[in-house]
């Protein structure tokens, strides 16, 4: 990472200083986090990352300080975060499920319903999806996440990955690896392989995939219109049949 900066204007509200609050929680799990330079509210300026294509050695590097990232844990769900632009809730509570379905799926899938981009069918799936995860006994302690990590937000310097960009929060940590599998990362099984290698777990990405890219899938499905429908759907059914919902 260059000590010259990259500056950016947040579109949004509090968007500069949530991100780099979120900049520099994650970076204490791992320097392979783009470093805050400076921040006034309005502006954020980080490291520049002159990028270079991704390699296999790269990305398996990338899975292990994911891995080292999530390790670093966090207190609760809490935190000031933005998705993009978008405000995101991050009320304090100990179900994992409750905070998914109804601080990061149904908020973002009713008001693609409002707008238009997707029909009352697609909104009913979600909503039996996601009483299915409520259903569901989930055992996991929050992990401290990127929350944004699709294939744009890993970029790879001369040096290795650098991760850029988060709606940081205490999550899920397979929420980071399924939304990499949703927006094609380069070299998704070295990733993977990186990560089992630092974590010592192997998540069940075939099964739990799905689960994880609900949020994503309905953030897109506002944002970017009725193109994102029928995944939202694919993602919702493949839900209820993992939970045999």
């Amino acid at each position: 990472m260059d000590s010259v900066g990259f500056t950016k204007t947040a579109v949004a509200g509090a968007a500069a200083r949530a991100e780099a609050a979120g900049l520099r929680w994650l970076r204490e799990g791992s320097d392979r986090v783009v470093d805050v330079l400076t921040t006034d509210g309005a502006t954020i300026t980080t490291g520049l990352v002159d990028c270079v294509p991704a390699s296999p050695e790269a990305a398996r590097q990338a899975g292990r300080e994911l891995a080292r990232i999530h390790a670093a844990g966090a207190e609760a769900w809490t935190g000031e975060n933005y998705i993009g632009s978008i405000p995101q809730t991050c009320e304090p509570t100990d179900d994992w499920a409750l905070f998914y379905t109804e601080q990061r799926v149904l908020p973002f899938a009713r008001a693609a319903h409002r707008r238009g981009n997707i029909g009352k069918d697609i909104l009913d799936l979600v909503d039996r999806a996601c009483a299915a995860l409520r259903a569901h006994r989930w055992d996991v302690e929050p992990a401290r996440i990127h929350g944004d990590l699709w294939a744009g937000n890993l970029l790879f310097g001369g040096d290795g990955p650098v991760f850029i960009d988060p709606a940081a929060h205490g999550g899920h940590p397979e929420t980071d690896l399924a939304m990499l599998a949703l927006f094609g990362a380069p070299y998704l099984g070295e990733i993977r392989r990186g990560y089992i290698e630092e974590s010592g777990v192997a998540p069940d990405f075939d099964i739990s995939t799905p689960i994880h890219q609900l949020h994503p899938l309905a953030v897109h499905a506002l944002t970017h219109g009725p193109a994102y429908g029928p995944e939202l759907r694919r993602a919702a059914g493949d839900t209820l049949r993992v939970l045999g919902g």
